[in-house]
């Protein structure tokens, strides 16, 4: 199985939609990486992996806020994307 870091890596060679779709399919294994990576990444890599991370849902709540503890400068970040989980449920 190829590493996020990896299949990341291919985001200026394959579509976007295609890349998210690969991460989402790892599913929960892959959320401690995609939350590290979120924290050094930008622009549309940022963007996918932002989104996938909603995608997966509820279990990458407790990675955000385990990385926000850590991290004061990502708590926002963090606090957006479990409000988008949470509310990604309620629709």
């Amino acid at each position: 199985m190829q590493s996020v870091k990896e299949i990341l890596s291919m985001l200026n060679e394959s579509d976007k939609n295609e890349i998210e779709n690969m991460l989402v399919n790892i599913g929960t294994p892959a959320v401690p990486e995609l939350v590290e990576q979120l924290q050094v990444v930008r622009g549309l890599t940022r963007g996918v992996v932002a989104m996938t991370l909603i995608r997966i849902g509820d279990s990458s709540i407790d990675y955000l806020k385990k990385a926000a503890q850590n991290n004061r400068e990502f708590e926002w970040v963090a606090q957006y994307l479990i409000t988008e989980i949470k509310g990604s449920k309620a629709a």
